[in-house]
């Protein structure tokens, strides 16, 4: 049974950061692509970053190139989005995701497994 738990998340003033963590059980997530989303209210659930199995290669939205970090302990199964200049647009529901088959994916249905999400709150 595939597992992914979110933390890290909560109320932080524009221009703060924070460091979402995802932990992975069930599997072992070395190989796979693992990938952040985040859903803001009354809109669609969107990428924000990836990371390949190794984490020899990255990937990010616009909206957050230069301000997140994406990085993953294989040997924690652990997966981390490091948050820097925040702005309350950033204010979202943030999921971890993982890609069990081969190949890149940047969008939601490319998933397979997903976590329940952790709030982030950017005031202004």
């Amino acid at each position: 049974q595939v597992q992914l738990v979110e933390s890290g998340g909560g109320l932080v003033q524009a221009g703060g950061s924070l460091r979402l963590s995802c932990a992975a059980s069930g599997r072992t997530f070395s190989s796979y692509l693992m990938g952040w989303f985040r859903q803001a209210p009354g809109k669609e659930r969107e990428f924000v970053a990836a990371i390949s199995g190794s984490g020899g290669s990255t990937y990010y939205a616009d909206s957050v190139k230069g301000r997140f970090i994406i990085s993953r302990d294989n040997a924690k199964n652990t997966v981390y989005l490091q948050m820097n200049s925040l702005k309350p647009e950033d204010t979202a529901v943030y999921y971890c995701a993982v890609k069990i088959h081969y190949g890149l994916g940047l969008t939601t249905p490319d998933y397979d497994y997903w976590g329940q999400g952790t709030q982030v709150t950017v005031s202004s």
